[in-house]
């Protein structure tokens, strides 16, 4: 066949790699300038490639395309190829197509790059031969290509969801809905549910496991309109009488996994006190991870010791450092309301938060509540405060602002006391002051880095 792919990132070179090997015809073109380690991957590979265009006479060639998930539905490549019916698909898809690999799929608006890791963690650790692909940075079809792997772990985003028919997950796993990325989906929120809910359509038998959310409302109201022909593992937090749950907490840090459906007869009790990961979210992600584990095949004791080991992707409630008996939390990924709630209601101490950003229409409403319980402080790092000082201006005994990340870490440092937290948690997105939420982490980390030694050497000077 012919396979044209529209993207030349980490994905989209991946698929060329393994289409040629499949003996395609293969052509690749971006709308933006190609990185040098792609090209350079493709140049290597004698894989025809163009950069900064899309030469639409080639592209109407194609028998088939495969397309980066960052590419919209509304750009006008893709409606010309929607014009002359020709199939477009996603990377996981083609790679689906060339492995017996057993896959375990985990989506969700929030959470999903954290349990992702944590379950390929938990397996790696058990010692199976397992790769990590997808939405976390490393392209499932080149790892398929060198073929190393029995098992893969997936973090799938909607937007690769959207361009998969066949893909069959042997673990799908749904974490929440939440409204995000609706300008992709006509501002529909059914139309973003049933994209994340496609990682279920093709479970089929007993044999595959779909575990999601059963505090979830959104997944409440639109799974029954998934015919999913698997063994179903709901989860909460909580004990529930309406639900036979396949795990949820028995204690602050138990979990009870009463799974006669997979491996075992008997309930089984779990301590996740070893674990590092802060706040109600990360509850919700370890026990999907557990469960996911366990549906594997790992045994109890296995996972609580590898719970102990996990490290999270930087960016995600990240310990950087404490001063004066402070501890300072980087979690510049939460860029939207939902993310900072998880982690205002995961921190039990007097919080200083550090907030603010670029605005995405944020509705603040569902923080006031634990701002007011929890935060003593706020300081706004951003270009204009305007909306963040007018939600909690009257409902925090201290606000301030600033546009330096040092200033927002010194001011910090003056305002907290021991045992308070100085959380970066921005609700925003980065893009006023910073290149992206990991420029703004790594940012905020530095700062904190280089008080705590000024403070030292300050202190040694002393004595």
């Amino acid at each position: 066949m012919k396979i044209i792919i529209l993207g030349a990132a980490e994905s989209g070179v991946g698929a060329a790699l393994l289409a040629q090997a499949k003996g395609h015809d293969v052509f690749v073109s971006d709308r933006s300038p190609i990185q040098p380690i792609y090209k350079e991957k493709l140049t290597k590979a004698g894989i025809r490639f163009e950069e900064n265009m899309h030469t639409l006479d080639e592209i109407l060639t194609a028998d088939e395309v495969i397309k980066s998930p960052g590419i919209p539905e509304k750009a006008p490549v893709i409606q010309a190829l929607r014009e002359k019916q020709i199939p477009i698909i996603s990377e996981i898809e083609f790679a689906g197509r060339y492995t017996q690999a057993k896959c375990i799929c985990i989506t969700g608006t929030n959470g999903k790059t954290t349990t992702t890791l944590l379950t390929y963690h938990l397996l790696k650790e058990a010692g199976y031969k397992v790769g990590l692909a997808g939405n976390v940075g490393y392209s499932l079809a080149e790892q398929v290509l060198e073929d190393k792997h029995e098992y893969y772990v997936v973090e799938l985003s909607s937007f690769q969801l959207d361009d998969t028919y066949e893909f069959r997950p042997w673990i799908a796993v749904l974490l929440n809905i939440t409204p995000d990325h609706l300008d992709r989906y006509g501002y529909s929120m059914e139309s973003y549910a049933q994209a994340k809910l496609r990682i279920a359509k093709n479970l089929d038998g007993a044999e595959d496991f779909f575990i999601y959310n059963a505090d979830d409302a959104v997944i409440q109201k639109y799974f029954q309109a998934v015919f999913c022909e698997a063994t179903l593992l709901p989860f909460s937090l909580h004990k529930r009488p309406d639900y036979q749950l396949a795990g949820y907490y028995c204690a602050e840090q138990e979990l009870c996994l009463p799974m006669s459906a997979v491996r075992t007869d008997d309930d089984v009790h779990l301590s996740t006190a070893a674990s590092s990961l802060i706040g109600q979210h990360n509850r919700q992600n370890t026990l999907a991870a557990v469960l996911a584990a366990r549906a594997a095949g790992v045994q109890p004791a296995m996972i609580e010791v590898a719970l102990g080991t996990f490290r999270n992707a930087d960016h995600r409630l990240q310990p950087v450092g404490e001063i004066n008996g402070a501890r300072f939390i980087n979690d510049s990924k939460a860029t939207n309301v939902e993310a900072a709630w998880y982690a205002l209601d995961g921190i039990k101490q007097p919080i200083i938060w550090i907030a603010g950003g670029t605005d995405k229409g944020n509705d603040y409403t569902s923080l006031i509540s634990l701002a007011k319980a929890r935060v003593k402080a706020l300081i706004c790092l951003g270009v204009d405060n305007e909306k963040l000082k007018a939600s909690f201006g009257e409902v925090v005994p201290h606000l301030e602002e600033t546009q330096s990340v040092e200033t927002a870490v010194r001011r910090a440092v003056e305002l907290a006391q021991p045992g308070d937290v100085v959380l970066l948690s921005p609700a925003c997105a980065s893009f006023d002051l910073f290149k992206n939420y990991e420029d703004r982490g790594r940012q905020f980390a530095a700062a904190v880095e280089a008080v705590a030694e000024e403070r030292s050497s300050e202190a040694s000077h002393r004595a």
